[in-house]
């Protein structure tokens, strides 16, 4: 996924109010930029760290910025969550994921369960749909030797989407619970089961009903993401 017009570099001052952040560009202005991001970003919203933020394409909206990326340690990480689903979307079309090759249409946001919408929905004649939900992955407390987690905050949504997917699964679909790394520095994944003790047991009673899980990477720069490599899972 490219980027459509060049990132503005700057320093975060702070997040704040969820959606929120101040930015002080390289030309010592500040301006307020939106956070496409409602977790806690525990470990990637350090003040003072190096960002980069993307120019609003609608001359009308409120804010004229939005926060993509931020440098923790050696690596960017992606901090804003619409940009997930296109990402695999693009990667599953170009082939680059080897579990979910051979469907013959790839639609997004497709209603599903109880009042939800799946974030990929995948078909193909003489095989099973297959419900493919994307989640954003960014927080890596322990950056010595320590594993990517998920989640950063309590998520009773994360939780219903993993019921849902088994419901498919009982359903006698294929379900598959994504996890996006948009970092380059582990190559482990884990649940935070500190934080979400819930979503934790409700990934386990997801696993045992048939959901599948995939964890990949990505490549980082200010200029694309690419899904570039698949993370260990350690549950």
């Amino acid at each position: 996924m490219k980027f459509p017009d060049p990132l503005i570099r700057g320093k975060l001052i702070k997040r704040y109010k969820r959606f929120l952040t101040d930015v002080e560009l390289e030309d010592g202005s500040i301006v307020v930029a939106h956070c496409a991001n409602s977790g806690s970003m525990e470990s990637v919203k350090e003040p003072g760290s190096e960002v980069w933020i993307s120019p609003a394409r609608k001359p009308d909206r409120k804010l004229k910025f939005t926060w993509e990326l931020v440098r923790v340690g050696e690596t960017l990480v992606g901090i804003n969550t619409s940009l997930p689903n296109m990402i695999v979307s693009e990667a599953i079309e170009d082939g680059l994921v080897s579990e979910l090759t051979g469907y013959d249409s790839l639609r997004r946001e497709v209603k599903y369960g109880k009042n939800s919408r799946i974030d990929i929905f995948l078909e193909a004649e003489n095989k099973p749909s297959c419900y493919v939900e994307v989640k954003n992955t960014t927080m890596r407390r322990n950056l010595k030797d320590g594993p990517v987690e998920f989640p950063d905050a309590v998520t009773s949504r994360g939780t219903k989407h993993l019921v849902e997917l088994s419901d498919m699964v009982a359903e006698g679909h294929r379900s598959v619970m994504f996890y996006l790394v948009q970092r380059e520095d582990s190559d482990v994944f884990t649940v935070a089961d500190d934080i979400d003790p819930t979503y934790a047991a409700a990934l386990q009673d997801a696993i045992k009903a048939g959901v599948e899980v995939l964890c990949y990477g990505c490549t980082m720069t200010p200029d694309e993401i690419i899904m570039s490599r698949q993370l260990q899972i350690a549950l």
